[in-house]
């Protein structure tokens, strides 16, 4: 009887370098996020270059995210898409155009004056707090009142705030520019979707399709709840102004609203400016008043309000959301302050909803499903023209030709 013999032949010791050990593979995936930093940065001064252009699109495709519901709704009521678009296009285009002019005629010809105020009202503060009984950096006051005075007299802000352009033209050109792109965006924004999804085949376009959906919601969702919020937010602040005497109260029911699309600082920083014009003019008690008011505004909306019109639209982190509003400031002042926060709340749930399902998990029949949509898409004739909770039905032979 014969005993099989096996035999283990040893592999050869893979060949170690200085790349091979934790530090050098440590060392490669840092190259690799500078990489990556350096690209975002390169990216971000290319689109800082053609501002006239990417603000006026992101505004038309926030404006449209918030509206498209409408055209939506008036498409599954039976209105032909053409009339549907053109109502919805002059809807809100009205509405945006007599906000912007409200908000600018009630700010641009006393804009100096709030500022003249809130300053007087900051060295009023600043004098109390010298002669206080607390220990006070002198240099580091001056140092935050210097900048706060250079932030909204300098050219920089005028230019970054509607009231402020000084370049008309390019106001004017901008405003053109993003009427023509939300007219396009509502008339055509599923072919639009439809032919870039082109670049996605297989599973990939399954999950490109649950981004834009997921995008899109999160977009208009928070557009739609940051504006109920804002028109709450000064409707109340500006009675309580009125109802105390406060003047500029008009200027400053505007600087609430715009405001309240700024999270975290622009509530904030709307109210200490109505005190601080409240202090100059009205006294310390009425000053206190305006403090306590828009306290109990901020703590009702934040607690009651944005949880109720707002849901879970901006599941983002506080710190994320304040480097982001940091980082739009520096790049487009007020405008990019207002626009980070959204369109990092977008990027957030594209990545979500990216990653949500693993490619080997989905079926070939919501591939074939998803090749269909995306057809019907670029027919001009998908989802948002059946009735309510119809769902696209594949033809009978269950192919998309």
């Amino acid at each position: 009887m014969s005993h099989a013999t096996t035999r283990t032949t040893a592999l050869p010791a893979a060949p170690r370098g200085p790349w091979t050990d934790s530090l050098g593979r440590s060392s490669i995936r840092a190259i690799q996020v500078l990489v990556l930093l350096a690209l975002a940065l390169v990216v971000v001064r290319a689109l800082a270059q053609v501002q006239l252009v990417i603000i006026p699109l992101l505004l038309a495709l926030i404006l449209a995210a918030a509206v498209g519901p409408l055209v939506i709704w008036l498409r599954k009521k039976g209105w032909p898409s053409a009339a549907a678009t053109g109502f919805s296009f002059f809807l809100l285009l009205s509405a945006f155009t007599g906000l912007v002019t409200a908000i600018v005629i009630a700010v641009i010809g006393q804009a100096g004056e709030l500022v003249r105020q809130a300053i007087e009202g900051f060295d009023q503060v600043y004098a109390y707090l010298q002669n206080g009984p607390l220990p006070i950096d002198d240099a580091r006051i001056q140092q935050v009142r210097t900048t706060a005075v250079d932030f909204a007299t300098s050219s920089t802000a005028g230019a970054s705030a509607v009231t402020g352009i000084s370049v008309i033209g390019n106001f004017l050109t901008g405003a053109l520019l993003m009427a023509v792109i939300l007219f396009f965006f509502l008339k055509d924004g599923e072919k639009i979707w439809a032919f870039i999804l082109r670049a996605f085949k297989g599973p990939r376009l399954v999950k490109a399709r649950l981004v834009g959906h997921d995008s899109l919601a999160v977009l208009g969702g928070y557009v739609r709840g940051t504006a109920i919020v804002a028109l709450v937010d000064s409707v109340f602040i500006g009675l309580a102004l009125i109802i105390l005497d406060v003047p500029l109260a008009l200027p400053l029911t505007a600087v609430v609203f715009v405001g309240a699309f700024i999270p975290l600082v622009g509530a904030t920083l709307a109210g200490v400016l109505a005190a601080l014009i409240a202090l100059v003019a009205n006294g310390p008690v009425t000053a206190l008043i305006v403090i306590i008011i828009v306290f109990v505004v901020n703590q009702l909306e934040g607690n009651f309000l944005q949880p109720v019109v707002m849901g879970r639209t901006l599941s983002v982190h506080a710190l994320v959301i304040l480097i982001a509003l940091t980082a739009g400031t520096i790049l487009a002042g007020i405008i990019g302050a207002i626009l980070s926060v959204p369109l990092t709340a977008v990027v957030w749930a594209a990545i979500k909803a990216w990653n949500e399902h693993d490619d080997d998990q989905i079926s070939a029949g919501s591939i074939e499903q998803a090749e269909y949509e995306t057809l019907l898409d670029e027919t001009g004739h998908g989802v948002s023209t059946l009735p309510d909770g119809e769902i696209p039905q594949l033809p009978a032979s269950g192919t998309t030709t």
